[in-house]
């Protein structure tokens, strides 16, 4: 008799036991991981040391993002862009060639911000001696030839063209210009003595410990400096494009921009 007792109260446990599991909640399920993204980002050449600093700690934080920079002068991205190659983002070193993709409706509405402004200067060997001060110096016999960037592609070029103009000396000196694809180009030219100066991004200039800038652009004499971005009409990764491109008018980049000498301009939360 005891062990029947025994038995009951035992199986009646397991199923008082049974069905409280059975009420229970059930464990949730773990949440899908994202999925992958690759990010494909045109940009303007001169951000370049900027923007892999950014691509790191971005895709700390997003480790679902991958993203791949086409890093070329603003002209050249915009042709390319024109032509079909897959880009979800564009950065320019300037307002024109945003401006002529956003007139071709290749851009995607209302996602069009400035981000960072930059200077031009006036850039010579370290141990140049022909004493240049001013753009206006080029002139000078003294100077055989200057570096700067193709106006039609290159922003630094279209700026440099405007400042020469500005200060009376582009009729003088044009013969001189030595036509470059690219900022780098240019200080590279100056630090192997190709050429005896050359108008370059202040930015890309300080990354060279083998030339020396020696004066700024006279203010008013260029259109403002202005990196504008944009996520593109044609993204194959519109959502991950524009939480790009916000992280890139945020406080974290903006530190990032700021310690490679570039003025930001677009609010900051």
């Amino acid at each position: 008799m005891r062990y029947r007792k025994l038995t009951a109260w035992l199986a009646g446990a397991c199923v008082v036991l049974a069905l409280a599991g059975c009420g229970g909640k059930p464990e949730p399920a773990p949440a899908p991981a994202p999925a992958k993204v690759e990010l494909n980002v045109s940009a303007a050449l001169g951000l370049k040391e900027a923007l892999l600093d950014i691509q790191k700690e971005y895709e700390q934080k997003n480790p679902n993002i991958t993203i791949v920079y086409n890093l070329a002068a603003a002209g050249v991205l915009q042709t390319q862009i024109e032509r079909g190659v897959p880009a979800d983002v564009f950065i320019s070193a300037a307002p024109k060639q945003m401006d002529e993709l956003q007139k071709k409706g290749l851009l995607a509405a209302g996602t069009r911000r400035d981000l960072v402004g930059n200077k031009l200067v006036l850039v010579v060997p370290k141990d140049s001696t022909l004493g240049l001060a001013s753009f206006a110096d080029l002139a000078k016999d003294s100077v055989g030839r200057f570096g700067l960037g193709t106006p039609e592609t290159m922003p630094a070029g279209q700026y440099g063209v405007e400042v020469l103009k500005h200060v009376g000396v582009w009729d003088k000196v044009k013969d001189k210009a030595v036509l470059t694809k690219d900022v780098r180009q240019i200080i590279a030219y100056v630090e192997t003595k190709n050429v005896d100066a050359g108008i370059a991004f202040s930015t890309v200039a300080v990354l060279s410990d083998k030339v020396r800038m020696v004066a700024d652009a006279p203010e008013g004499s260029h259109e403002p400096i202005v990196f504008p971005g944009a996520v593109l009409k044609e993204a194959k990764q519109p959502q991950a494009a524009q939480a790009f491109l916000a992280y890139l008018t945020g406080p974290d980049a903006a530190k990032v921009f700021r310690k490679y000498g570039f003025s930001v301009l677009s609010p900051q939360k």
